[in-house]
């Protein structure tokens, strides 16, 4: 049989990433997963029983950044060369298989990987929520079939040799890298074919991602911002014949007559709704207020009245007292009121001036005695 390299690309879970202390140092752990069941990629079935049979040797495997590579050829990343190429503080570890399929943990070293360039750029899209992937490079025997539709060999006695970290890459590898290194049962080295796969649930997940955001795209859309609602309704108001659009390329897209009189309706009503806002504002701040204001107009209705009675008793004083006439009593003020009739007595008039004397009567002087 045929024995080959296989590199399969995956998605790491960043969204389920969580921090732990082990023997005093920080460590960051990453779910991941690779082979499903069954699954079959570049015309290769990887059957559950072979699966099963394997996994358990991911458990303790390097997981260094990107598969290793020596003068233009993949190497195992257990190789003494591919760990000093690849590694950034990172191994795989509670390697199990639940609903037929392979999961695991990345656990990621804090201080080792700060120590190296790629160890801090996978820090950085880690604490980011950027997407991560993973490859899984195995080692299998392929089996030729005959009688099926869907694939032409069966993968059988794999061997997993790591589950790398890929940060800006294009998948496991390109197409063009497609040769390996594996030592031998007599300790040389010797090249082998390398194939690179990526699961159908990351196109799943693109696809997913993508939807998403049309999706979100189209909520936004629909739930416009006040704004330009207002400001639409402001244009039509003032005659402009067109409502200003909120996308460059929409203002190209045929609109059809159907379309058009469903906006013009919801931009005539917009408008109408907003002739109105002076109005219901104007109600609302009224009511509002109205307890506060009818208590400051019955405070000064009553201060007023008291301040009516008061002049009255007053002018009333100051006439008795020969001081004013009624008419001109009431043309003062109550505070000149108040100053007049506390000098005021009954059926006498109080002296305006000491110094006045009547016409006619002449100035009397009396000398002082002695002189």
């Amino acid at each position: 049989m045929k024995h080959v390299r296989v590199n399969v690309r995956s998605f790491a879970n960043t969204k389920a990433v969580r921090k732990e202390k082990r023997n005093g140092r920080d460590v960051v752990i990453v779910p991941s997963a690779t082979l499903p069941d069954n699954i079959i990629m570049n015309g290769i079935m990887y059957p559950a029983d072979e699966i099963e049979k394997s996994y358990v040797s991911l458990n303790r495997t390097p997981a260094p950044l990107g598969h290793p590579m020596i003068n233009g050829k993949f190497v195992s990343a257990r190789d003494p060369e591919g760990i000093n190429l690849g590694y950034i503080g990172a191994w795989n570890e509670n390697v199990r298989r639940e609903n037929g399929r392979v999961f695991l943990d990345k656990v990621i070293d804090v201080e080792v990987a700060n120590r190296s360039p790629g160890g801090k750029e996978v820090l950085a899209a880690i604490e980011k929520g950027e997407p991560v992937h993973t490859s899984t490079g195995l080692l299998a025997n392929l089996e030729a079939v005959s009688n099926a539709s869907d694939h032409k060999h069966i993968a059988r006695n794999i061997q997993f040799d790591h589950d790398a970290i890929l940060l800006n890459e294009s998948g496991a590898a390109t197409p063009e890298q497609g040769v390996g290194m594996l030592v031998n049962a007599n300790g040389e080295q010797e090249e082998i074919e390398v194939i690179n796969s990526s699961l159908t649930e990351e196109a799943d997940r693109e696809i997913d991602w993508a939807g998403t955001r049309l999706v979100e795209a189209l909520r936004r859309r629909e739930n416009i911002g006040i704004w330009d609602k207002v400001k639409a309704a402001i244009m039509e108001a003032v005659g402009s014949g067109r409502v200003p659009s909120t996308n460059r390329k929409e203002d190209d897209m045929p609109v059809s007559d159907e379309q058009f009189k469903s906006l013009s309706d919801e931009v005539k009503t917009l408008s109408e709704s907003m002739a109105k806002i002076g109005d219901t504002i104007g109600a609302a701040v009224a009511n509002a207020v109205k307890p506060l204001v009818d208590a400051q107009n019955e405070m000064v209705a009553n201060q007023k009245a008291k301040e009516e009675a008061e002049k009255a008793e007053l002018v009333v004083k100051v006439v008795k007292a020969n001081v004013l006439s009624e008419s001109a009593a009431k043309e003062l003020t109550l505070n000149a009121l108040k100053e007049l009739a506390s000098k005021a007595e009954p059926g006498k008039a109080a002296a305006l001036n000491g110094a006045f004397k009547p016409a006619g009567d002449k100035p009397s002087y009396k000398l002082p005695e002695g002189e």
